[in-house]
């Protein structure tokens, strides 16, 4: 099952054409739709902007447009990364948390971010999913940190929320990153149309969400 990923591997990278132009975009990131009340469709214009950094500073082939996915959709095993965002309330039914399952251990990865006040509800929602496994801190040693551009000190701090330093936690199956999880910084703001965050944050943001992108489909090539 998980071999169904590797046609959408092959379509991240741009391919020249005969004549040095580059092909068609092939790719798209989407925005996951969960129940709750909480605000998925926040930020409407993060995954644009990245998918066009990415494709500048990369060398990736991305579509400006994302597709938005609903948790229970069989739609999800079309889209190799899958983004979720909010302020607010994340649950999942039975058949959602079943379906996300699937999706993440056939070779999907999920980007999760806290936009602030998502975290009392990602960890019990996420128990539903993986009720055997537990979010864990990821190390600034950790390669997400050190692909295309380097974080030695971890997560880019983008907004202050509590004042606390920004965490980055990851769900772990068999060896393999499924989920990152940002919280205490919100890179998702950062990735948005310029409105509050200065440039120099909004490019933190931006290489962060670089690097998640080149270590999940390095991680990927080098798991097949």
């Amino acid at each position: 099952m998980k071999n169904i990923f590797v046609l959408f591997l092959a379509g991240l990278l741009s391919i020249p054409s005969g004549n040095g132009s580059v092909t068609e975009a092939t790719i798209k990131l989407a925005l996951l739709k969960y129940s709750g009340g909480g605000d998925w469709y926040n930020d409407v214009n993060s995954l644009k902007n990245l998918a066009s950094f990415c494709n500048k500073s990369l060398g990736t082939n991305f579509s400006s447009d994302f597709a938005t996915v609903e948790s229970n959709s069989p739609d999800i095993f079309n889209y190799a990364i899958v983004y979720a965002t909010g302020h607010g309330n994340m649950v999942f039914t039975d058949a959602e948390a079943a379906n996300l399952r699937d999706y993440l251990l056939a070779g999907g990865f999920l980007i999760l971010n806290d936009d602030y006040g998502l975290d009392p509800f990602v960890r019990p929602a996420f128990k539903k999913v993986f009720p055997e496994l537990e979010f864990v801190e990821l190390p600034f040693s950790h390669p997400i940190y050190h692909q295309k551009f380097n974080f030695p000190n971890g997560l880019p701090k983008i907004h202050e929320h509590d004042g606390k330093p920004a965490r980055g936690y990851g769900l772990i199956h068999e060896g393999r990153l499924v989920c990152f999880y940002n919280t205490e910084t919100d890179l998702g703001d950062g990735w948005d149309d310029v409105h509050n965050d200065p440039e120099d944050k909004r490019t933190k943001a931006l290489q962060m969400g670089a690097n998640i992108i080149q270590y999940v489909f390095t991680m990927k090539e080098e798991a097949y």
